[in-house]
Formats: structure tokens, C-alpha cells, sequence
């Protein structure tokens, strides 16, 4: 487990099944995580069992967001790329009521932390639709820059939307 003044990151526990079946199958989350069909129960019991693979092989890491021991969401690395030294980052705080009070924030510092130092990588990047101004402010204010813009990249219901590309270097 990674310990922060206000949360935890631990690993995915059996447990676990049904709060992450409620968020993989929240309509309203799927655009920003590039899902467009739901996910079964018996999927992902399948995916809960099979986190005994380390990210050295399974090429990413999801790591649950705990405050007072509740899950309030989850914290990811994927697309990890041992050779090059790194990795993509998302996060999600599923409740409205969880969100704007520093947990993604302290979250995503503990997992840089580990991810530079632990991991050894050089590099995060996440990629944030434009029009999502709150995570724009989270990842630029732990050290992301703006690199690039792809134009007119994930459809929504009114057309397309623009999509960021924020990169972090370990310093």
C-alpha cells in the first residue's frame, strides 16, 4: 500500500467487484475512458483475478483509491513501456462528493512517486479531453505540461471534442 495524509493506493482485492462494476459500467465516465460497451460481472471477476500479474508483464496497474478505508476511486498506470521508461496515467474519482477535496491531487503524487522512483520511468503522460477544465488544473498543477492537441478526437453526442496530451519528465 502507498499511505498519503488522506488516502490509501492499494491493489485490487476480490472484494472489490461490484463498486468497480458500477464505475466501469457508468455511462456517464465511458467517454473519458474510450468504453463504449458494459462490462459483465463474470468479465470482471475474470480481470480481479488475474491481478497476480505484475506490471512487468501485464503492462499496467490499477491501484484503488481509499479514504478511511472506502474506495472512492481508482488510479491507473497502462500502456507501462519497461524499455522506453514509461507510462500513461488516469485517474478516477467516481462520486461527486469525492471530488475538489485534494484526493485525486495527493493520489496522483503518491503514484508519480512511485512510478519514478520505484518503477524507475522517466516519463508520465495522460490525456485529458478539452473541455474537462478540473483535470486539465489537477495534472498541470503536479508538474504535467500541455504538449499537444488532437483535433476533433473522441466523438460525443454534439460532434467532436479535442483531446490533450499532458506529459510529466522526472525531474
Amino acid at each position: 500500500m502507498l499511505k498519503g495524509k488522506n488516502i490509501t493506493l492499494r491493489a485490487l482485492e476480490p472484494e472489490d467487484l461490484e463498486f468497480l462494476y458500477q464505475w466501469e459500467n457508468d455511462t456517464d465516465i465511458w467517454q473519458i475512458s474510450n468504453t463504449v460497451t458494459p462490462f459483465s460481472r463474470f468479465v470482471l471477476k475474470q480481470y480481479l483475478e488475474n491481478q497476480a500479474e505484475d506490471i512487468f508483464t501485464a503492462k499496467q496497474l490499477r491501484l484503488v483509491i481509499e479514504v478511511n478505508s472506502k474506495p472512492i476511486g481508482t488510479i491507473d498506470l497502462f500502456d507501462f513501456d519497461p524499455i522506453n521508461h514509461r507510462a500513461g496515467v488516469g485517474v478516477l474519482i467516481a462520486n461527486q462528493s469525492d471530488r475538489n477535496k485534494g484526493y485525486a491531487s495527493e493520489a496522483l503524487l503518491l503514484l508519480k512517486d512511485y512510478a519514478f522512483t520505484k518503477l524507475q520511468l522517466n516519463q508520465l503522460y495522460c490525456n485529458i479531453l478539452e473541455n474537462n477544465a478540473s483535470s486539465i488544473h489537477l495534472f498541470e498543477n503536479l508538474g504535467f505540461e500541455k504538449i499537444g492537441l488532437k483535433k476533433d478526437w473522441i466523438k460525443n453526442g454534439n460532434g467532436y471534442v479535442d483531446e490533450y496530451l499532458l506529459q510529466c519528465i522526472k525531474a
